[in-house]
């Protein structure tokens, strides 16, 4: 069934790594498996200033943004994504470079260059199921595509 508005399950939502860094291409990109939780934050950079002609009060101007995606789960030996992704813990530089998709349930979709970086490649507690936490870091502006007019 077509989304065609109101509320949606997070799980709709589709993420999806270049398993060959920057230079992926369309079937390059690949869901990184057994991920459960997401957490997007934007960062907005704001300049202030205080001039005399507003009495005191501060005057603001978004002058830049970024943002990140945490992404929370568990290690899928064997998934493309997952793999790739697990792969990362023990690199730097340009090899952590990679590109990344978000593709929402009404069809628009958010693609980006980014910088992922592991931060829990494996573990937890003795009877758990292995982890793998993430953040996919932006670097430079995304391209976002809105969503096709629902008729």
């Amino acid at each position: 069934m077509a989304f065609t508005g109101g509320v949606y399950p997070v799980f709709n939502i589709q993420f999806q790594i270049g398993v060959l860094g920057r230079t992926s291409s369309e079937t390059d990109m690949k869901t990184i498996k057994d991920m459960e939780t997401f957490s997007p934050s934007i960062d907005g950079n704001i300049e202030e200033w205080t001039p005399m002609d507003t009495e005191g009060w501060v005057r603001r101007l978004m002058t830049g943004k970024g943002f990140t995606i945490g992404l929370n789960g568990k290690r899928n030996v064997g998934d493309p994504g997952n793999d790739y992704v697990a792969g990362l813990a023990w690199k730097s530089g340009l090899d952590c470079s990679s590109k990344s998709a978000i593709i929402f349930p009404n069809g628009a979709k958010l693609e980006f260059d980014c910088i992922v970086n592991v931060t829990t490649p494996f573990g937890g507690d003795s009877t758990n199921v292995s982890g793998l936490e993430l953040e996919l870091q932006s670097d430079g502006k995304p391209t976002y595509t809105p969503a096709p007019a629902i008729p």
